[in-house]
């Protein structure tokens, strides 16, 4: 069984009452979606590299949502289990995560591809300035972007991540804990990742005035 119809045959088993065809189509339209993100990102990927002295992009990676994922995120908003809902209303079913160097890579990237002609910028959070509750640092900027088929095109949204390494070195190993040992995972630990998450900002914000006083000096 290829790919595609894995991730068919997983929604369908998880309860949304759509078609074999439908989550097909989903899968590739999603998928190509993310492929034109990354294809843009790799090409300024490129052009740092042949043209900057360094690259502020350390590297990029990209996910389609779990259905199990979908169908939690639709129950906890009231929604019903429904294809085209699920369309219009996850806007995250598309994920590419860019890791930078420092802070102000992110906001750099973040306003190249805002830039970009064929890339509508439908909404922003700022995770870094405005950290969440358990410490969580990250720029999240959701986009639509064309996908051309044969005969007809379609806007498709898609989630960009950017954080530091410091932010993604935190936010993984924090997921792994959240996920996996829920159960065990005391108030005082929580509050011992949301200390070592402001602990690594504080050391992002350091590395980042080092950079500049180093390349002002150049």
């Amino acid at each position: 069984m290829e790919e595609n119809e894995n991730i068919a045959f997983d929604i369908m088993q998880v309860g949304f009452p759509t078609s074999f065809t439908e989550i097909k189509e989903m899968t590739m339209l999603y998928s190509c979606a993310m492929r034109e993100i990354c294809t843009k990102l790799e090409n300024l990927s490129q052009e740092f590299e042949l043209k900057e002295a360094r690259n502020p992009i350390q590297h990029i990676t990209h996910r389609l949502k779990k259905p199990e994922s979908i169908r939690n995120k639709m129950l906890q908003k009231g929604l019903p289990l429904e294809y085209e809902i699920m369309r219009d209303e996850i806007t995250d079913i598309g994920g590419i995560r860019v890791v930078c160097s420092y802070i102000n890579d992110i906001y750099a990237i973040a306003n190249m591809l805002k830039q970009q002609d064929d890339i509508l910028t439908v909404r922003e959070k700022d995770y870094i300035s405005k950290p969440k509750k358990n410490g969580y640092r990250s720029y999240h900027l959701i986009v639509a972007i064309p996908v051309f088929l044969s005969s007809e095109k379609q806007i498709i949204p898609v989630e960009i991540q950017m954080r530091t390494i410091a932010m993604d070195f935190w936010a993984s190993l924090e997921h792994q804990l959240r996920y996996k040992t829920e159960a065990q995972v005391t108030e005082s630990t929580r509050t011992r990742l949301t200390n070592i998450a402001e602990d690594i900002f504080h050391a992002d914000v350091e590395m980042q005035q080092i950079y500049d006083e180093i390349n002002s000096m150049g």
